[in-house]
C-alpha cells in the first residue's frame, strides 16, 4: 500500500516498524460541544483506513484521544454552571452517539488528557533538563528555535513562521514562536500539582504524551485534519523528537477541508453544521458515505443536493443487497456461475488496487457499483450458490468501507401477512379487482408490494 506522506510530500510504500503491525494515532475531538461535519471527515476516513489495513491482514493498534481539559471546555463549564469534568463527560457521550451512528468503531484505546498528567509532566521535565524548554512564573514554554528541524512538516522555515507570530498581552515567553507546554492555573480554574506549581497541560503536549504511553516513542502513522498540520502537529514533532531522541512518526496523513455550498465552513459565516443536525434530517449513513466518496486529501463540498445524492447512492446498494436476500429464499441449488465469479474477482482486485493507492475510496466505491451492476444483471436467474457468492463479496467490500450497516430484518405484522396471503389467493382465482383492493389497503398501511417471477417483494414506503 502507498500513502501520501505530508512529511515528504510524496506517495510512499507503507513499511511498518514491526512486521504485520501498524501503530496509528489519530487526533480526537476537544469535547466541549457536539462534533461538526468537519470532525466527521477524519473520523470516517481513518476508521476506513483502519478497516482496510485489518482487511489486508494487519494487526492495527489504533489510538484516538479526547482533549478533556482546555480553555473552551473551561469556558463552557462556566457558561453552563458545571465542572470541566461534567462538560467533557457530557460531550464524550454525545460524541459516541454520533460516531456510532456513522459506524465508526471504537479505537483500541481512547485516552483522555487528564488521565495522562504524570506522563505529560515527565516529558515537560525532560525537555527542560535538555534545554529545549524553560519555566517562568508557573508556565513552561518550548523553544522551537532550539530544534533545527522545526517546520519540516508544514514545509516552512522557522523564519517565515516567526514573521506571523507575536507575543500576546499577558504572555511571558521569550520568543514569539515559543508555545506552552504547561499553563499556570488562573483563579477558579482546575489544576494539577507539578514541579512548576499548580497548573494544567498545554494542548500540544497531551498528544505527545499519549503517543509515547500507548504506542511507543516512534509510530507508523499519525493522522488528522489538514488544519492540524501547523501548529499542532508541527509542535508535536518538535517536543516529541527533542524529548525522546527518536523519529516521532514515519507517515503523516491529513484529510482535506469541508466546504458548505462551496464556501469554507465557518461559524462566523453561519454555514456551520453539527453531525447531529445533519443526521436528524438525512440519517447518519449518508454522512459517512459523503466523507469517503472523494479521495481523502481532496476538499469535499456539503450541500443539500449532495447529501441527497449520497442517500440515493446508498439506496442502490441497499436495494441490491435486499434483492439478494429475497432471491435466496426461492433460488434453486446449482454451481456458482463461472462468469460472475470471474467478474467478482476482478472487482475485488480493482477495489484493492484503489485502496492501495493512498486509500482512494472514490475509485473503490466505483468498483463496488460496478459489482452491483453485474449482480443486478444476473441475479434473477442465478443459482442459490451464485447468489450466496454475490452476497459474500458485496458484504466484504462494503464492510471495508463501513457501509450498508443498517440492514434490519423487518417482520410484517400478522394482519399484513394475512392480507398478502388473501391477495395471492385472489390473484390465483383471477379476481383482479379484489387483488387490487387488497393491494391498495396494504399500501395505505405503509407497505408497497412488487410482483416478481420469484414471488411478491415488499418494502416500506
Amino acid at each position: 500500500m502507498k500513502v501520501y506522506n505530508t512529511l515528504t510530500r510524496t506517495k510512499e510504500e507503507l513499511k511498518t516498524i514491526e512486521p504485520n503491525v501498524v501503530k496509528i494515532y489519530a487526533c480526537g475531538p476537544t469535547v466541549y460541544n457536539f462534533i461538526h461535519i468537519g470532525n466527521a471527515r477524519p473520523l470516517c476516513v481513518f476508521d476506513t483506513l483502519r478497516r482496510y489495513l485489518e482487511y489486508r491482514g494487519m494487526n492495527v493498534r489504533f489510538v484516538q484521544n479526547f482533549t478533556d481539559i482546555d480553555d473552551k471546555i473551561i469556558r463552557r463549564a462556566n457558561e453552563e454552571g458545571l465542572t470541566y469534568k461534567q462538560v467533557s463527560e457530557k460531550y464524550i457521550e454525545e460524541f459516541w452517539k454520533d460516531a456510532k451512528g456513522m459506524n465508526v468503531r471504537e479505537a483500541t484505546v481512547h485516552p483522555k488528557a487528564t488521565e495522562n498528567i504524570d506522563e505529560i509532566i515527565s516529558i515537560v521535565s525532560t525537555l527542560i533538563d535538555k534545554g529545549y524548554a524553560y519555566a517562568v512564573d508557573g508556565d513552561v514554554y518550548f523553544s522551537p528555535s532550539k530544534f533545527d528541524e522545526y517546520g519540516k512538516l508544514s514545509h516552512q522555515p522557522l523564519e517565515e513562521l516567526e514573521a506571523g507570530a507575536r507575543i500576546n498581552v499577558g504572555e511571558i515567553k521569550r520568543e514569539p514562536m515559543d508555545f506552552a507546554l504547561w499553563k499556570a492555573a488562573k483563579p477558579g480554574e482546575p489544576y494539577w500539582d507539578s514541579p512548576w506549581g499548580q497548573g494544567r497541560p498545554g494542548w500540544h503536549i497531551e498528544c505527545s504524551a499519549m503517543v509515547r504511553r500507548y504506542l511507543g516513542t516512534t509510530i507508523d502513522i499519525h493522522c488528522g485534519g489538514q488544519d492540524l498540520i501547523f501548529p499542532h502537529h508541527e509542535n508535536e514533532i518538535a517536543q516529541s523528537e527533542c524529548c525522546n531522541g527518536a523519529a516521532f512518526a514515519h507517515y503523516w496523513m491529513h484529510n482535506g477541508y469541508i466546504n458548505v455550498d462551496n464556501v469554507k465552513m465557518s461559524k462566523s459565516l453561519g454555514n456551520f453544521f453539527t453531525v447531529r443536525d445533519v443526521a436528524e434530517k438525512y440519517g447518519y449513513e449518508p454522512i459517512r458515505y459523503l466523507m469517503i466518496s472523494s479521495q481523502y486529501r481532496s476538499p469535499i463540498n456539503y450541500s443539500v443536493d449532495i447529501i441527497e445524492q449520497c442517500k440515493a447512492s446508498l439506496e442502490r446498494l441497499y436495494t441490491c443487497r435486499d434483492n439478494l436476500d429475497f432471491l435466496l429464499g426461492s433460488a434453486a441449488d446449482g454451481e456458482v456461475d463461472a462468469d460472475f465469479a470471474a467478474k467478482a474477482e476482478a472487482h475485488r482486485t480493482e477495489f484493492i488496487e484503489a485502496m492501495d493507492d493512498d486509500l482512494n475510496t472514490a475509485d473503490a466505491l466505483s468498483a463496488v457499483f460496478t459489482l452491483v451492476r453485474d449482480i443486478n444483471t444476473m441475479a434473477n436467474s442465478a443459482s442459490k450458490q451464485t447468489l450466496e457468492a454475490a452476497a459474500a463479496i458485496f458484504d466484504e467490500l462494503t464492510g471495508v468501507l463501513g457501509l450498508v450497516y443498517n440492514r434490519k430484518a423487518d417482520d410484517l405484522d400478522a394482519e399484513i401477512e394475512n392480507l398478502i396471503a388473501q391477495r395471492a389467493a385472489a390473484r390465483k382465482e383471477k379476481n383482479w379487482a379484489k387483488a387490487d383492493e387488497i393491494r391498495d389497503k396494504i399500501k395505505a398501511m405503509g407497505i408497497v408490494l412488487e410482483d416478481t417471477p420469484q414471488g411478491v417483494k415488499w418494502h416500506k414506503e
